[in-house]
């Protein structure tokens, strides 16, 4: 069994696609190639906290603020190089983007802005480094996230941010984005909530047992088990909030580069 930390955000963690809130810096350094990883990353998950980029944990959730509810599989990854500041203090983040192919697209939203993707190139949590090793790394993931590793297949609810402009000159690319942590959901085999979640391999049966007395239960919790046409169900019986959709489409227009 794996052995899982906890740390904060602050650490200097970057984003994954559904989060805002943790440091992003990593994110500028060159890509390696495709499917390059650390060889000797070490079995110990480090886990981080971080702040939900939109509500998303009930069905209610997805159809308020997704576009699209997507079944994709990790395909391959490639690694981020550590900034120069981190090698020279000899500690720090090697950062991870994914390679995700679209298997199925299970909903969309009428008006959607734009049609879902064939594939995404997701930004994932890597590994972190002290002493300057960055031979033998901890991979890093996210409590209560899909860490997103090659091989496994996940349901997520995602939407289409417009570039994003700020007053300090801040600018973030369009891109697709996740909801937040209950917008990520294992489904290797066909089976919401069977497979990876924060870095390690869980099942379904088991996952749901724990999940009962949960004051908080959302899609992940009350479908897993269950097929993929459980949560289309659960989708067309959810009603949108939709002026809280109004609202987030409106701060995306107001910030966006347009």
């Amino acid at each position: 069994m794996r052995t899982r930390n906890r740390i904060a955000a602050a650490a200097g963690i970057i984003a994954a696609a559904s989060v805002t809130g943790i440091a992003v810096a990593a994110l500028a350094a060159p890509a390696s190639d495709p499917g390059d990883r650390p060889a000797a990353a070490s079995q110990e998950v480090l886990l981080g906290e971080g702040t939900d980029n939109l509500p998303s944990i009930t069905a209610a959730d997805w159809v308020t603020y997704a576009d699209h509810v997507i079944v994709v599989e990790a395909v391959s990854e490639a690694s981020i190089a550590p900034g120069a500041e981190e090698i020279e203090r000899g500690e720090g983040v090697i950062g991870r983007t994914v390679a995700l192919t679209v298997e199925d697209v299970l909903w969309s939203r009428d008006g959607a802005p734009k049609a879902a993707p064939t594939s995404w190139n997701y930004s994932a949590l890597g590994w972190h480094f002290t002493d300057g090793d960055t031979a033998d790394p901890v991979k890093l993931a996210l409590s209560e996230f899909p860490r997103v590793e090659v091989g496994h297949q996940y349901v997520m609810a995602v939407r289409w941010q417009a570039a994003l402009c700020d007053e300090d000159g801040e600018y973030a690319p369009a891109q697709w984005l996740g909801l937040g942590e209950g917008s990520e959901i294992p489904f290797d085999d066909g089976i919401l909530g069977n497979g990876e979640s924060e870095g390690t391999v869980q099942n379904a049966a088991a996952f749901a047992a724990a999940a009962e007395d949960e004051p908080d239960q959302g899609v992940e919790e009350l479908l897993a088990g269950q097929s993929a046409d459980a949560l289309v169900s659960a989708l067309a019986e959810a009603v949108p909030d939709t002026a809280a959709q109004s609202e987030a489409e409106a701060f995306s227009t107001m910030n966006s580069c347009v």
